[in-house]
């Protein structure tokens, strides 16, 4: 899983922030392929990792949708059932088990970003969880993240107090932190997830393979150590 820290160097940790929705296949690909490239000689030794929420269908009822239906009106029934195949066989590829046959329901993911944010507070390494399990919980065992007992549970399983996660869920400042935090991503010209933002200055976007961050990661960290030194 990927952690907000990685080794134990003096170098400075390289700030990244990455912009994502957790119902967002491609997401959950670029976040193991970027994982993929970690362990390999070079990488920087110290990483500090946000995540800020974009949604992709911010319109979408809270109660979520049947996602037969929803896929079946967004691109016609025959065409989602060609693309869930492709998607699979690209899961495959980065480790996961994607289960789009357990998958009942599009949900509403504004609550799930509220609990990102939350998670945060209790430590970027607790906000990684979190990503993760849902991630996790979506694709690969097919829980309706828009409901509040799920992310609750899902809230625990990855550290959060259950306690801290109900209130956040149904505090007035978590939502508007998310629309704050959405707000800002629109602004940058983010159209699109997953999306990566390195020291404040590169972006990378979509769900690039491990070799591209081999090759940039090093770089950018490089440069991020001398501005700091």
């Amino acid at each position: 899983m990927l952690q907000s820290t990685h080794g134990n160097g003096t170098s400075p940790a390289l700030p990244i922030t990455i912009y994502s929705d957790v119902i967002c296949p491609w997401c959950y690909i670029g976040k193991r392929r970027f994982e993929a490239a970690l362990g390999a000689p070079g990488m920087p030794e110290r990483m500090d990792i946000s995540w800020r929420p974009f949604e992709l269908n911010p319109d979408m009822p809270s109660e979520g949708m049947e996602r037969s239906a929803y896929r079946a009106a967004k691109f016609g029934a025959e065409k989602a059932r060609q693309l869930d195949q492709q998607m699979a066989a690209n899961g495959r590829e980065a480790g996961i088990a994607f289960a789009f046959d357990k998958m009942k329901r599009t949900p509403n993911t504004r609550l799930a970003h509220r609990l990102i944010w939350q998670a945060e507070r209790a430590g970027r390494q607790t906000q990684n969880a979190v990503v993760n399990r849902l991630f996790e919980g979506y694709f690969e065992e097919g829980l309706d993240i828009g409901k509040k007992d799920v992310l609750v549970a899902i809230a625990k399983d990855a550290g959060l107090d259950g306690k801290v996660a109900k209130t956040a869920l149904e505090a007035e400042h978590t939502l508007e932190a998310v629309l704050d935090l959405e707000d800002a991503g629109i602004r940058m010209g983010i159209r699109g997830v997953p999306f990566f933002l390195l020291i404040d200055k590169y972006a990378i976007s979509g769900a690039q393979p491990p070799e591209l961050w081999r090759d940039a990661l090093p770089k950018i960290a490089a440069e991020f150590a001398g501005a700091a030194a």
